[in-house]
Parts: structure tokens; C-alpha cells; sequence
């Protein structure tokens, strides 16, 4: 599933190519599995007019945010992408579509054509993803409940040591753990591990 270094592509592929622009239309899927809380017409209604300020990630979460709330929220799941016509965008092998012959992909979720003519979108051909408008996504679970993020919030050595000692759990359960680091998945957790010659099955009580 797509882990941190999928979702900060993401992030910044939407901030080099579409901060300052107004979203001139939206496309929202009817799916509520996907679609959190909100009809695809308010959805859409309230991103209309509204322009791109920044884009943000904690762990595995994205937002964009807009010139006033609410805000797009996307939950990434097992295979949530983002594209962007035009803009080679980095993603998990297995959340990609096929966009060359249809676009938008049937399955996206969320389309955005912006005022210079820039199209988004967000597809998720599995359905586990989550894209929600809030007032202040980091304010409200998932991202209210995570842990440093390991990108942008790293914890020193002696720290991440002295964090470790105090707890008595497999060491990658622990890695994988969102509220205690934000963004690491399977992939990332097996290399670390991997380069430190650790067995995933050791205590972390034993460093």
C-alpha cells in the first residue's frame, strides 16, 4: 500500500504544479465507501471557486488546503493514488491505473480542473481509501492520533533509544505502529530492519 514516500510525491507534485490556482470544477464519485460523510454535491459545491494555498501530509494522510475551509482530506488506504495531467507523479506500483486511455480513470474519486486547465484526480481502484472535507484535518482522527512523522519530525538517536527501552513489544509491530511514528508501512519497516541486521521478531526492550 502506499507509504509515506508515495503520499510526500503526491504532496509535492500539488504543490509545484498547483498552488495559486482556483478550482474551477469538481467531480466528486458517488461512493460513500470512499466519499466520507458528504453528498457529491455538497462536496463538489464546496470546493468551487476556491483556490489551492498549500499542500500538507502527516504519516499516510494528505490535505489540501484552500484559501477557507473546509478542506480536502485524503486517507490513502491500500490503493489510493493521485494524478495530475501532465505531471509524472511517483506511486505504489499496485494503486495504478490506467489513465492514457480514459481520463479521468473510472476510478477516481475525486476530479479537479483547475483555471489554468491542470486536471487532478484522486483514484482508488481497491475502495479502502478515505477522502473527507473537514474544517481542520489535523484536529480529527486519523491524523489527530499519529505519532511524529518520520519525515518531517524525526526523533533524535538518543531519544528513539530511550523510547525504545521503555517498551516492551516486537520492534517492527512497533514501527508500524501510526500514533507511535506516522508514515512507515511494511516496505519501509522490513529495509529499516534490514540495515540494522534486526529481526523483526526482537524486543525492543533488548536495545
Amino acid at each position: 500500500m502506499p507509504e509515506l514516500p508515495e503520499v510526500e510525491a503526491a504532496r509535492r507534485a500539488i504543490h509545484e504544479s498547483c498552488i495559486g490556482k482556483r478550482i474551477k470544477s469538481a467531480i466528486v464519485a458517488d461512493d460513500s465507501k470512499v466519499i466520507d460523510s458528504i453528498s457529491p454535491a455538497d462536496f463538489q459545491a464546496s470546493l468551487l471557486g476556491k483556490t489551492i494555498v498549500a499542500a500538507h501530509r502527516k504519516g499516510k494522510n494528505m490535505w489540501i488546503e484552500l484559501n477557507s475551509p473546509p478542506f480536502p482530506s485524503f486517507q490513502f488506504g491500500i490503493a489510493g493514488a493521485v494524478y495530475i495531467k501532465g505531471v509524472a507523479v511517483t506511486k505504489y506500483k499496485r494503486s495504478a491505473v490506467n489513465n492514457t486511455e480514459e481520463w479521468p480513470s473510472k476510478y477516481s474519486k475525486l476530479f479537479i480542473e483547475l483555471d489554468d486547465g491542470l486536471e487532478l484526480s484522486f483514484t482508488d481502484k481497491r475502495r479502502f481509501a478515505k477522502v473527507r472535507l473537514l474544517k481542520d484535518p489535523t484536529s480529527v482522527s486519523p491524523i489527530s492520533e499519529l505519532g511524529p512523522d518520520a519525515l518531517l519530525e524525526p526523533m533524535n538517536i538518543d531519544d528513539f533509544v530511550d523510547s525504545l527501552r521503555k517498551k516492551k513489544t516486537a520492534i517492527k509491530a512497533l514501527l508500524l505502529d501510526q500514533s507511535y511514528i506516522a508514515g512507515i508501512g511494511n516496505w519501509i519497516a522490513d529495509e529499516v530492519l534490514y540495515q540494522v541486521s534486526a529481526p523483526i521478531l526482537l524486543l525492543t526492550s533488548g536495545f
